[in-house]
């Protein structure tokens, strides 16, 4: 075999090893266009090292480089237009660059072949064959040459982990290409120019790596042979997934912000091509964890391409094909709403939840963003209801969770209205007819899904507020009785759209409950009112009255005759001379005026003392929420308290319509992370959210007059504000 021959079977074998890389890898790819481009680029880089075995190695690697480059910027290409991807070829190289691993690593599988999941696989295959092309094919060393092919094979099999099949055949095939390298380039040692003491050297040379990779085998094969049947280790669960924005995290509290600005439009829609009826509901986000405080979204999203994974229909349902257009106008966040479930998305880049069908983008919504959304809209067999059973277990553990401390109150209705209703969608039913009929819907309740928000809804007095709400209130109560009474539920935000087409404003936004049903999956529930006069609440519901303590033992009939215990009756003392009135008088105005002044200053000192325990005492969290004390407080000393319903963002516009005054992003952005994320914010984040409020309240104290200011060092309304929170 000429040495020619020899170089270029040992550069088809590697060229064969790293496009086999691809092949496994693809396994995890939607379409076999990674396969493809990893091939190229192993034929490519073996290719130029093999043409150029006889140039100085100081051309071959400048001249590789630059046919890497080209043959990246081809790949960029084709992946971008076979995905669609929008932007110009240079924001996609650089965007693609830039993410390239952690995009491949977060991706959901299937992946699609986008410019930024296939980049990372073509380089690292391009550098593979050429380096060892140049360490096989020009230095002679073919078993160290076929290092870098094995690495990436390695590789491969990592990042695919157990979300494929056994690579049995793909992995005995890469072993008989490195035995044909190695067996092709044996020759070379037996050359008949050799001398008889090299030849021997060589032999024993052979013998002795032989010895050491038997001795490997025998201690190594046994532990690998165990492994053969292990799961391998997902690389996902090392690499954050994208996550929601704290605005995003709970969008069940921008319920009553929209509603108190119903006509700001949100979005626009095309007509829902294959919907029926005038209406069709998007869905925004999916509320599945609830911890007595806050109802929250808790996904994990995946980087998707265009197509999305089908989830599994449950078998007693219709499904119906709907395509839509949607075209951001002035809704925030990250969410996209869509109609459930999507199959596709075109015109956006999108990470997608595939416990919950809800997708967000990779940044912050901005007015004009378009994006087209095939969905599968699924219908169950309502007449299936009244005799489906909810499934129980761990699987659904978490859709019957409450936090602790759940209030007596709610606690009795619950029983009461599960107490004659055994089957499941009866109790689901009587929760729905008990909320529609004794509650009230209005615009400008105070945003809050709390337990005390909760109880104050369902029980409180309807002169003062209570029994009224917005659909948050609705479906945070519905959900929250249905789980007591052992119904799996879930609260879902999003939007009634006009099928037909046209804008989505603030008061299309809506809260819904659903609940699992076995066969038929998640159902949805429609608590909102059906009158304008709902009963009272205590027409059909009386909290039991806290149980009576003993009275107290009526007094005894006066007795003429004072006790034995009695004490001994005191003589007063005859009057003599004392102090003039006018010294008395001005005695008494004296101790009052001290008494005043060290009041003041106590209240003073005190009101110094609760800052410095706000803004420094306890965790980050506690920091902030002490910052954002001392800010409410300042609106309240200067006469403009901040109304009850507004949610944090509002709060600030409200308190930044006097020009002038000093930032609160900081703040703002430190209240919500402690609202929507307790126990991620950190230090920094405290210090600037205290630095804000503190150079907020003195810029406004400032523009009071002299007497204001004097009045709002010593006024003690912080002192019993703060006891009352």
């Amino acid at each position: 075999m000429t040495r020619w021959v020899r170089a270029g079977v040992v550069a088809l074998a590697l060229a064969g090893m790293v496009a086999l890389s691809g092949v496994v890898l693809g396994r995890i790819f939607a379409g076999a266009l990674l396969t493809q481009l990893v091939a190229g680029a192993a034929a490519g880089s073996v290719g130029v090292g093999l043409a150029a075995r006889r140039l100085p190695n100081w051309v071959v690697a400048p001249l590789s480089a630059v046919l890497l480059a080209a043959y990246t910027v081809l790949a960029l290409k084709i992946s971008a237009d076979r995905a669609e991807t929008a932007g110009t070829l240079t924001e996609i190289a650089r965007d693609s660059l830039v993410n390239g691993i952690p995009r491949l690593l977060t991706a959901l599988i299937p992946v699609e072949a986008t410019p930024d999941t296939v980049v990372v696989p073509v380089i690292a295959a391009w550098l593979a064959g050429l380096a060892g092309t140049e360490i096989a094919v020009r230095a002679g060393r073919v078993l160290l040459g076929l290092l870098p092919a094995t690495a990436l094979y390695a590789g491969a099999l990592y990042v695919v982990g157990p979300n494929a099949d056994t690579a049995r055949w793909t992995t005995l095939v890469f072993a008989g290409l490195a035995v044909g390298a190695l067996a092709a380039s044996a020759r070379a040692v037996g050359q008949p120019t050799l001398e008889a003491v090299q030849g021997v050297r060589v032999r024993a040379s052979a013998a002795a790596a032989l010895v050491i990779v038997l001795g490997l085998i025998a201690a190594v094969g046994p532990w690998i042979g165990g492994r053969v049947g292990a799961t391998p280790v997902d690389p996902r669960r090392y690499v954050e997934p994208p996550q929601v924005d704290s605005l995003d995290e709970s969008p069940l509290n921008r319920i009553s912000g929209w509603a108190l600005r119903p006509r700001d439009p949100l979005l626009k829609v095309s007509p829902a091509a294959g919907a029926k009826g005038k209406v069709v509901r998007l869905r925004l986000a999916v509320l599945p964890d609830y911890d007595g405080v806050t109802w929250r979204v808790g996904a994990t999203y995946r980087n998707a391409g265009r197509v999305l994974p089908v989830l599994q229909r449950p078998p007693d349902t219709t499904v119906a094909r709907v395509r839509q257009d949607v075209t951001i106008d002035g809704l925030a966040g990250r969410l996209l709403p869509v109609v459930p479930t999507p199959t596709e998305v075109a015109g956006a880049r999108v990470a997608f939840d595939a416990a919950t069908g809800t997708l967000i983008g990779p940044d912050r919504l901005s007015p004009g963003l378009t994006y087209s959304v095939t969905s599968e809209l699924q219908t169950p067999d309502l007449n299936l209801l009244p005799t489906a059973e909810t499934p129980s277990g761990d699987a659904v553990a978490r859709y019957l969770t409450v936090g602790a401390g759940v209030p007596d109150e709610i606690q009795r209705l619950a029983d009461e209205l599960a107490q004659d209703n055994g089957a499941a969608y009866d109790r689901a039913m009587a929760i729905q007819e008990f909320i529609a009929e004794h509650y009230r819907r209005v615009a400008d309740a105070p945003s809050g899904h709390a337990y005390p928000n909760l109880k104050f809804f369902l029980f409180g007095p309807r002169q003062q507020g209570g029994q009224a709400g917005t659909s948050e209130q609705f479906a945070a109560s519905f959900a929250l009785l249905a789980r007591i009474t052992g119904l799996p539920s879930r609260v879902v935000v999003g939007f009634d759209a006009p099928a037909a087409g046209g804008t989505v404003s603030a008061g299309n936004a809506i809260a819904w409950p659903e609940v699992l049903f076995d066969r038929l999956g998640w159902v949805a529930f429609d608590p909102m009112p059906k009158s304008k006069d709902p009963r009272p609440v205590e027409e059909d519901f009386r909290p039991k009255p806290a149980p009576p303590t003993t009275p107290p033992a009526p007094p005894s009939a006066p007795s003429e005759t004072p006790p034995s215990s009695a004490p001994p009756t005191v003589m007063a003392a005859p009057p003599g001379p004392g102090p003039s009135a006018a010294v008395v008088a001005g005695g008494a105005s004296g101790s009052v005026l001290l008494l005043l002044a060290a009041a003041a200053g106590a209240i003073v000192l005190m009101r110094q003392s609760l800052r410095r325990r706000r803004l420094s005492a306890g965790t980050p969290d506690d920091r902030i929420t002490g910052a954002w004390s001392e800010f409410t407080d300042a609106l309240r000393l200067a006469g403009r308290p901040v109304p009850p319903h507004l949610a944090a963002t509002e709060a600030a516009a409200y308190a930044e319509s006097d020009a002038g005054l000093p930032p609160l992003g900081d703040l703002v952005a430190g209240i919500n992370t402690v609202g929507f994320a307790p126990g991620s914010a950190d230090d920094g984040q405290a210090a600037r959210a205290g630095g804000q409020a503190v150079a907020y309240v003195d810029a406004l104290r400032a523009r009071r007059s002299w007497w204001r200011r004097l009045w709002w060092t010593v006024h003690p309304g912080p002192l019993r504000w703060s006891r009352r929170r």
